[in-house]
């Protein structure tokens, strides 16, 4: 089959296109045909072995001294049941699905990816493309966890910063099906985009200085980790919630100083998958209550120049590498 692997850590150019063997499903395993995948920031973090200097060391152990462990990266996938496990009991053969592999598998860089059936598997809806699905797990997971941990509920004021991003539309999206008031801030080029998401109100960063409006909310949710810590608390109310999804040592060790005195609950770091969670999100999409927003397309061939257009930082929603015609 047709595979991207990731030779060593470092640019792009890493990434080559190759003939591996399908691998044969285990016993408790499903065979994917995959035809959608995507290009998340952690798989570009991955392939540029990006990693915070405290977190170095365990994450040679964990991701690969030189290179990565799992040679063929991709973090989600849409497409068809090839095969299953003689245990599987959850799929059949030819059952549309989508997939959230993560850092523990990866594998959506390939015709064919596989996969432990209790993984976050779930059956597509036949109203959404596999494009659609394969980029709905990353963001759509990171978004609902966090706002799920910060007890979010109706009537509550919250501002996303990085709304334009994988896991900022998603955010938008699912704090306005809570019922919540969103105040989103992105760049100019993505305004409108934003707006037509659902936030009450969009400040443009490139011409506002977010962290000096007058307002308090209850949740702050930096869903890309570059907000100014001790300017933005200051936004939240006491006992509100400041959501952080790049949680490195020095973030939390700046939080809990800041945050002790002004009587925020400070949520970051990683968060364990659910597949209940992944279920929430089918049914959301099936209902079209929250969409998917795709900046960019390419081949599975030219994953190269997908992880460069990444790696600039800008991307709107979710990157899409087309694997198979489907």
């Amino acid at each position: 089959m047709k595979a991207v692997v990731c030779t060593k850590y470092g640019p792009p150019e890493v990434l080559r296109l190759t003939e591996i063997p399908v691998p044969a499903p285990g016993d408790n395993e499903v065979l994917i045909k995959v035809f959608a995948a995507t290009v998340t920031i952690g798989d570009t973090r991955v392939r540029a072995f990006n990693v915070p200097l405290a977190f170095r060391i365990p994450a040679r152990f964990a991701l690969g001294f030189w290179k990565p462990k799992k040679a063929v990266l991709g973090m989600e996938v849409a497409g068809v049941i090839e095969s299953t496990g003689r245990d599987v009991t959850r799929f059949k053969k030819g059952d549309k699905v989508f997939a959230y592999p993560g850092f523990t598998y990866f594998g959506g860089y390939a015709e064919f990816c596989c996969l432990p059936e209790d993984r976050c598997i779930v059956k597509k809806p036949d109203n959404i493309s596999f494009e659609e699905a394969a980029a709905l797990p990353f963001g759509g997971l990171t978004a609902l966890e966090f706002l799920h941990k910060a007890n979010i509920k109706q009537g509550d004021d919250i501002l996303v910063y990085g709304a334009s991003g994988s896991v900022g539309t998603y955010t938008v999206q699912i704090a306005k099906y809570f019922g919540a008031n969103v105040t989103a801030v992105c760049s100019t080029v993505n305004v409108d985009m934003v707006k037509s998401l659902g936030a009450e109100k969009v400040i443009d960063y490139t011409q506002t200085d977010f962290t000096k409006v007058n307002k308090k909310y209850d949740i702050v949710f930096d869903a890309v980790g570059k907000s100014p810590i001790f300017k933005t608390i200051k936004l939240i109310k006491p006992g509100g919630v400041y959501i952080h999804v790049v949680s490195t040592s020095a973030v939390k060790l700046f939080a809990f100083y800041a945050l002790k005195k002004n009587k925020v609950k400070f949520i970051g770091g990683s968060f364990k998958l659910k597949l209940e969670q992944m279920e929430f999100l089918k049914i959301l999409a099936g209902e079209r209550k929250i969409k998917p927003v795709i900046d960019k397309q390419f081949p599975l061939e030219n994953i190269v120049e997908a992880h460069r257009y990444v790696d600039k930082g800008h991307k709107r929603g979710n990157v899409i590498i087309n694997v198979a015609n489907n």
